[in-house]
């Protein structure tokens, strides 16, 4: 693929995940993928797990909105870094664990990893920064 498409390829990738569109950020994957992220204790390998987990956020967050605020492309692979907003309205499920609504508004920064082959993603690794997040809600001291 080259640069520009993978670049279209993540545009799609982030307005789904603004617009709140798990099926359409599945529809994204490769047959046969991996989606990982750092409060999940394993891979993810189904499209359904994955629309769960995002399902999971939007619950939680509502009124969540993400952006894009630095991105690099190659011909295969993207990494960015991102940031979300959004008011814990609803229960947030960390792993195996639920946490009941702080009704605090949070500003979210992560960053992700994406492999992508024939016009898919292959690998999908998120790195949300949890500490902060956890802090902005007061579930933890801030740092």
């Amino acid at each position: 693929m080259s640069r520009a498409e993978v670049e279209q390829l993540d545009d799609r990738g982030m307005a789904a995940w603004d617009q709140h569109d798990s099926a359409g950020f599945a529809g994204l994957l490769a047959d046969e993928f991996t989606f990982s992220d750092v409060m999940a204790p394993e891979p993810f390998r189904t499209r359904d797990q994955v629309q769960s987990y995002m399902d999971a956020w939007f619950s939680a967050f509502p009124d969540m909105h993400v952006k894009t605020t630095s991105r690099v492309v190659s011909d295969n692979d993207v990494a960015a870094e991102v940031e979300f907003t959004g008011t814990n309205t609803g229960p947030l499920r960390m792993g195996d664990q639920e946490i009941p609504a702080t009704g605090k508004s949070v500003v979210g920064t992560g960053t992700y990893f994406a492999s992508v082959k024939d016009g898919k993603i292959v690998s999908f690794r998120a790195h949300p920064d949890v500490a902060s997040m956890m802090g902005q809600l007061g579930l933890m001291p801030r740092m």
